[in-house]
């Protein structure tokens, strides 16, 4: 079945679900997210689009890719600030889910339970290579995945690593090129902390 096709529980009504966007830095996350958006808000589905409050990097107001495209956002300090901003929307997309601790599950199976479509975007593993907050719960209980991933600066295959290349040991730095860079497994092993 297509996802972006309505699903029907047997008594005819509409079904909600989980659908997981991940990757390193610099892979599309939240570009592929914008882009789920576009098309739900072309078949005019009303649509809630949140994101952390600790994300100001390019904006506090809206959800931005590394790209430029830009999309009105509400900041939420925890996830379950989710549902009470949420206003029986159709779709609501979740941006930099890997700040959110594990409660984002709970928020995520009650929206779907409502027959909300929940699409959520986030890192997989942090700097070092390890999972990274809720996302690999997220992984499990998400009925569709798409991991995407960037271009290695060092040898030009596919990414999965945000290798840091800042010195800053904290598990969660806000940044962009200026401290990250996506490297393959094999770059990212060769300099691995």
């Amino acid at each position: 079945m297509n996802m972006f096709l309505e699903h029907f529980t047997q008594d005819g009504k509409t079904q909600g679900w989980i659908e997981v966007v991940c990757g390193s830095m610099f892979s599309g996350k939240t570009e592929e997210l914008l882009r789920r958006i576009k098309r739900a808000k072309f078949a005019n589905q009303k649509i809630l689009l949140v994101k952390p409050s600790i994300d100001v990097r390019y904006s506090d107001k809206n959800v931005v890719s590394h790209q430029g495209t830009s999309q009105d956002a509400v900041m939420v300090n925890n996830a379950e600030e989710i549902l009470d901003v949420w206003k029986n929307e159709k779709v609501v997309a979740i941006d930099e889910a890997q700040f959110f601790d594990d409660s984002i599950l709970a928020v995520c199976n009650k929206l779907s339970k409502s027959g909300v479509r929940v699409i959520v975007a986030g890192l997989d593993m942090d700097y070092l290579g390890n999972p990274f907050g809720p996302i690999p719960n997220l992984l499990a209980i998400a009925e569709y995945v798409t991991k995407v991933h960037a271009i290695c600066v060092s040898c030009g295959n596919l990414a999965q690593f945000s290798h840091r290349i800042v010195n800053n040991d904290e598990q969660v730095v806000l940044g962009a090129v200026e401290e990250y860079e996506p490297l393959c497994r094999t770059c990212f092993n060769k300099i691995k902390h």
